[in-house]
């Protein structure tokens, strides 16, 4: 694992000078990474090398040649990735149907490291065990969101959010920036309450941005109303600059146009003492 590990880190520092350019001492650094030992191992003698490695090192090896590129993102369920799955996540994530509809140990390890942040939220909230759901303690007078650890400022992205206790009087799944509150007085619909955040309160299904209401959604008559444990699937669009929603099979409309080209986060607020909200990254939504 040491002889991995300082493989690794020769890989690091030949992606560093490649990234230089012309004047870095790239051509020198990026020829003694391709042209070294590790180049003309096999790929599986690379894969069982990998396996060791942790996620920061192995973006590193896959800048420094195609074939290593190919090792590690060639196969999504290869030993580099169920042994960093494993390492990463939580017994409970691996073996519950938390992780159902991500189908691979590579979108595994890539939706633990988009779940909700442990240090952006509310100081009534907190991330359990699992690493993928936030229990919202029973604090009077409060609501209570978070944010993931990663947003978006560009490209197409989807995520699932479900909620897994009552509801209460105000229930807000959708995104906001950096600059959004996580905690206020009061129960309100905390996500939506301003221009840094957009939300769908599956209570009375209202749209919310800028402290006002956007109308209702999904734009049917009768539309029903959220039951617990059910999946809505979130989708982002940087490039249409949108926000949409589905919830099973059935794509309920796009909530929110003309985003602003900023970083956004997947958030949640709620309400309810003892509720629980679990938030899964699924990756590119798939279309149709």
């Amino acid at each position: 694992r040491g002889q991995a590990r300082r493989s690794a880190g020769r890989s690091g520092r030949g992606r560093e000078a490649m990234a230089a350019g012309p004047g870095g001492g790239s051509g020198g650094a990026a020829a003694a990474a391709a042209g070294g030992p590790g180049w003309r191992l096999p790929g599986r003698v690379l894969e069982l090398v990998f396996s060791y490695l942790e996620l920061r090192e192995l973006r590193s090896c896959a800048l420094v040649c195609k074939l290593w590129h190919r090792v590690l993102h060639g196969d999504e369920n290869s030993e580099v990735w169920r042994s960093l799955a494993a390492r990463c996540l939580a017994e409970e994530a691996l073996r519950t149907d938390i992780l159902c509809n991500v189908p691979t140990y590579k979108g595994k390890v890539r939706a633990f490291h988009h779940a909700f942040s442990t240090n952006d939220c509310s100081r009534n909230v907190y991330i359990k065990k699992n690493g993928f759901t936030l229990h919202r303690n029973p604090i009077a007078q409060s609501t209570d969101g978070a944010r993931t650890k990663i947003g978006f400022s560009e490209g197409r992205h989807a995520w699932e959010v479900w909620w897994e206790g009552p509801l209460g009087t105000v229930a807000v799944i959708g995104i906001a920036t950096k600059r959004a509150a996580m905690q206020c007085q009061g129960y309100v619909a905390l996500l939506g309450s301003d221009d840094q955040s957009w939300g769908w309160n599956l209570v009375d299904n209202n749209l919310l941005h800028n402290g006002e209401v956007n109308g209702s959604f999904p734009q049917c008559n009768n539309a029903p109303k959220y039951q617990i444990g059910e999946r809505i699937r979130v989708i982002l669009d940087m490039e249409d600059k949108t926000l949409a929603f589905e919830r099973g099979y059935e794509f309920l409309g796009v909530a929110f146009r003309g985003l602003p080209k900023v970083c956004l986060y997947p958030a949640v607020s709620a309400v309810y003492g003892n509720t629980e909200v679990t938030l899964v990254y699924l990756g590119k939504p798939l279309d149709g």
